[in-house]
């Protein structure tokens, strides 16, 4: 069955890909494997090289790429270009920093000499989301690849051009022609490829569900993986913070994307002798953004990326009305082409709503009511998620006190929203996922961190 890549703006196909067999798909890893054995062994002088080149082809291309985003999945350009710009980040920051990251380390020991070195594991098989297509396959194909491993790409159907143009990016770059290879192919040839005696890791980003899935096919076959999952971030609004900057704040943090992120702000825990001046703030913000054609200027909202999946978001937003929840803005599902959904503001939110229990994907804000800063902390952590949290208060120690103790998440941000950073470690707890991507942890997750004793 041929793969569809449909524009969610209007519906148009735009491509169509033919899936590869699994004995191309078998042909493409023993290719990768043979690639690997020898990279394994360049130095990083020239690995730093090439991502280099990697980054330069990124922001050659960035008018390029971005359109290509706006059209497969609708992400506005500005938003596109910035997305580009990361990805050439994430190259320069591994060429910088990877052979420092992966030196040998010293312990000592009774031996005459005993150390930790960190050796590539082989073909990294990456399954990533739509979402950021070119971000989220970069945060991990940098640093693979400058750690000596080699990668296959497993990507979201709606992003198959991304996809392709990623594999395009490392083989224009001079890297080696099979090191990184997309498979096209879809989700049910996933744990057939996880079999493969090839492929020695697995990272995913996606849905809880899709990460349960590949945990059990790489549990199975005893295969490291890193999980990246979904998330229904809590930003605390306490009664000494700054109301201005959190109302913006959570207003740009919860249309990241489109509202199509998995640490976008979601949940708004409020307390009670700020909750009705925030509120009106938020609901001013929201109402100034623009949504429409993600290729025009001044856009901050596009189409979610597909029909189904905005469908799914309004059910969401119903069951939540039907079951107490005040609409303030949107909430509507437009009678019009294109798979678009109103910024929309709910309050009176409270446990047993989707828009309380599970992660609203898209440009919906849950508004929740707490009477205190134990309260607060207390909703925040009342959920499956743990991937990012912000607190707000013009007391730094108090929001530091906050963050680094009590809130349950991977990465929590105090006065600003949530983002990802290079030089920072990225993942959740939960059922937000395991294991770290960026720094120096991301780059260790994928090696083999080997001792080795000399008497």
């Amino acid at each position: 069955m041929p793969i569809e890549s449909i524009n969610p703006a209007t519906g148009e196909i735009i491509a169509t890909y033919d899936e590869a067999s699994l004995d191309e798909v078998s042909a493409i890893l023993e290719r990768a494997d043979r690639a690997f054995h020898d990279w394994r062994r360049t130095g990083f002088e020239r690995r730093a090289a090439l991502m280099r080149r990697a980054g330069a082809v990124l922001r050659e291309r960035t008018e390029a790429y971005a359109a290509l985003m706006a059209r497969e999945m609708g992400k506005p350009l500005a938003q596109g270009r910035a997305e580009v710009e990361k990805c050439a980040w994430v190259c320069d920051y591994y060429a910088d920093g990877a052979q420092g990251f992966l030196a040998a380390e010293e312990i000592a020991t009774d031996a005459s000499r005993s150390f930790v070195t960190y050796q590539p594991l082989g073909v990294v098989l990456a399954v990533m989301p739509w979402n950021f297509p070119l971000w989220q396959v970069f945060r991990f194909a940098a640093p693979g690849l400058m750690a000596g491993n080699a990668g296959v790409l497993k990507h979201s159907s709606n992003v198959m051009g991304c996809a392709l143009a990623i594999e395009s990016v490392f083989r224009e770059a001079g890297f080696p022609e099979d090191l990184f290879r997309t498979l096209v192919i879809g989700s049910a040839k996933v744990p057939t490829v996880i079999a493969a005696p090839q492929v020695r890791a697995i990272t995913l980003t996606g849905s809880t569900p899709a990460g349960q899935a590949v945990a059990t096919a790489a549990g199975a076959a005893l295969k490291k993986t890193v999980l990246e999952l979904g998330g229904s971030d809590p930003y605390v609004v306490l009664e000494d913070a700054d109301l201005e900057l959190a109302a913006e704040t959570c207003v740009a943090s919860r249309l990241i994307n489109s509202g199509q992120s998995c640490i976008a702000a979601k949940r708004f825990v409020v307390v009670r002798p700020v909750l009705e001046d925030f509120t009106g703030l938020y609901v001013r913000k929201m109402q100034e953004k623009q949504t429409g054609d993600p290729f025009q200027d001044g856009v901050d909202v596009g189409p979610q990326a597909r029909a189904d999946l905005r469908d799914d978001l309004h059910r969401q937003v119903e069951e939540s009305v039907a079951r107490g929840a005040e609409v303030l803005l949107g909430g509507e599902r437009p009678d019009a082409p294109g798979a678009f959904y109103p910024p929309t503001v709910l309050a009176g939110v409270t446990p047993g709503m989707p828009a309380y229990d599970e992660e609203m994907f898209g440009p919906v804000a849950a508004i929740i009511a707490a009477r205190d800063e134990a309260d607060a902390v207390r909703i925040a952590n009342d959920s499956v998620f743990g991937l990012g949290a912000a607190v707000f208060t013009r007391d730094v120690a108090r929001g530091e006190r906050i963050a680094a103790e009590e809130l349950e998440a991977g990465s929590c941000f105090v006065n600003a929203f949530v983002k990802s950073d290079p030089r920072l470690p990225f993942g959740g707890i939960k059922e937000s996922g395991y294991g770290r991507e960026l720094s120096v942890f991301g780059i260790r997750e994928f090696v083999n961190i080997k001792t080795v004793y000399v008497k």
